[in-house]
């Protein structure tokens, strides 16, 4: 454990200064962030919104030093990365691209391109809140789980084997089978589970009072229960035992009619849910997300891999991460993440946390009023853009933990930019700090005012 409640050490990790820098893309809020880190960090940037490709050819200077490419979409970065690579051949470039494909095929066409998922900027501040309210970030490194654990004592650097327990993952596994939350396979399972509680009461009945062999009485009632026909000693039977016979016929009925009703809308709807197995929505001590984005799904991703029950939470039935999210097992409900009906039947009360993650700052804040009125005292974390809403919504009421995406990704890309390699950026308080090699951890505001000569700069 590493404790980094006192002063700093001698030499500090820290980017070089006087870079010549461009930032340029069409994401304004985050293009403004890393362009503001970069030029309180000591550096000289210039940033371009949406640049055609004449501004551009005018605006990048022949000694920059570096080029940032920001944005939202893949297409509109990587287009903006070749066209740089073009004009300047060999710079350094850095790149924010969510699709893995996209960004393995750009980094084999421009060497020189360092490629950013702001997944992996964002994820690990995430992980951590919804893992433990004191974690500042969490993430997997090799075998190993790095944890930023902040204390009254100051943050400490946890290292710890990543060995998630089989026999906690089996036990939250076995705990969700047989319990749906969509309302037609809860009548297909009530109608099946009917079928075979009026199956078993006219074998022992047949077996009991008619004194059929075991098998025949199983034999007779089958046939009864598909409605091929009863067994011929029924003829002599009691007369109450054909007033129950009767009544077991007309409920198998109806029992019949709502497994009939759940298989065939289970069959022919499309279903991200699972009665059993993995995909098998999660009912205590699980995390909820909500919004099925990038981030979410690598959020999803990362607590399965812990051990940790997830079920994720998405609106747009044509969602393009839907698919993925069923080929990696993770159990996706459809609706809306604000509505508490949904969040009641997703155990929400019994839940380890909450996670609002959609790219939308108003919905994230509607979801976390609704699971606050659901379940106050639950962990709730947000996904926020550094608006003004999402401060002033905190400031009025217990909204949650905050994860303001612009003030951890924008330096994030920055650091990356000027040659360093932070693992992760988090927010603690007023405070974004980093966590570099050597489970060091550094207040990024101290760059804007150290002393030059005391700074260790990379390749240096």
């Amino acid at each position: 454990m590493v404790n980094h409640a006192g002063p700093p050490p001698e030499h500090e990790v820290a980017p070089p200064t006087g870079r010549t820098l461009l930032v340029i893309g069409d994401d304004e809020d985050l293009g403004r962030s890393v362009a503001d880190h970069a030029q309180r960090w000591g550096n000289h940037v210039d940033r371009l919104h949406r640049p055609d490709d004449d501004e551009l050819r005018r605006r990048l200077p022949d000694s920059v030093d570096g080029v940032a490419v920001v944005s939202r979409n893949d297409i509109v970065a990587l287009r903006y990365a070749l066209l740089v690579e073009h004009l300047a051949p060999g710079v350094r470039l850095v790149i924010t691209i969510f699709d893995r494909t996209v960004a393995d095929e750009l980094t084999r066409t421009v060497p020189n391109c360092t490629v950013l998922g702001m997944t992996d900027a964002i994820v690990p501040a995430l992980l951590g809140t919804c893992v433990t309210a004191n974690l500042a970030s969490l993430q997997r490194s090799g075998d190993q789980l790095v944890a930023v654990e902040h204390t009254a004592d100051g943050t400490r650097v946890r290292r710890t084997p990543h060995r998630p327990a089989p026999w906690r993952s089996r036990f939250h596994l076995l705990r969700s089978q047989f319990r749906p939350v969509e309302t037609s396979s809860r009548a297909m399972l009530t109608g099946f589970a009917g079928l075979l509680l009026v199956l078993a009461l006219d074998s022992t009945l047949a077996w009991a009072v008619l004194h059929e062999h075991w098998a025949d009485a199983i034999w007779h009632a089958t046939r009864t229960l598909t409605t091929v026909g009863s067994s011929p000693a029924i003829e002599h039977a009691p007369d109450w035992y054909k007033l129950l016979s009767a009544l077991s016929m007309l409920a198998v009925l109806a029992l019949a009619a709502m497994f009939t009703a759940g298989f065939v809308d289970r069959l022919m709807s499309r279903r991200l849910t699972g009665i059993v197995g993995s995909r098998a929505v999660p009912r205590r001590n699980h995390v909820v997300v909500v919004g099925l984005g990038q981030v979410a799904l690598r959020l999803c991703c990362e607590l399965q891999a812990m051990g940790i029950p997830v079920v994720a939470v998405e609106r747009d039935r044509h969602a393009p991460c839907l698919p993925l999210a069923r080929e990696l097992g993770i159990p996706v409900v459809l609706g809306r993440g604000g509505d508490r009906f949904l969040l009641q039947r997703l155990a929400v009360p019994k839940a380890r946390a909450l996670a609002a993650v959609s790219s939308d700052g108003l919905e994230n804040i509607a979801v976390a009023v609704t699971a606050r009125a659901v379940a106050p005292q639950l962990r709730i974390v947000l996904r926020a853009g550094g608006d003004d809403v999402t401060a002033e919504s905190k400031s009025l009421f217990r909204i949650g933990a905050v994860c303001d995406v612009t003030r951890i990704a924008g330096p994030f890309v920055a650091a990356r930019l000027l040659g360093l390699k932070p693992l992760s950026v988090f927010t603690l308080t007023d405070h974004t700090c980093a966590l570099f090699d050597g489970d060091h951890v550094v207040n990024l505001a101290q760059w804007a005012s150290r002393p030059i000569e005391n700074v260790t700069i990379p390749g240096n």
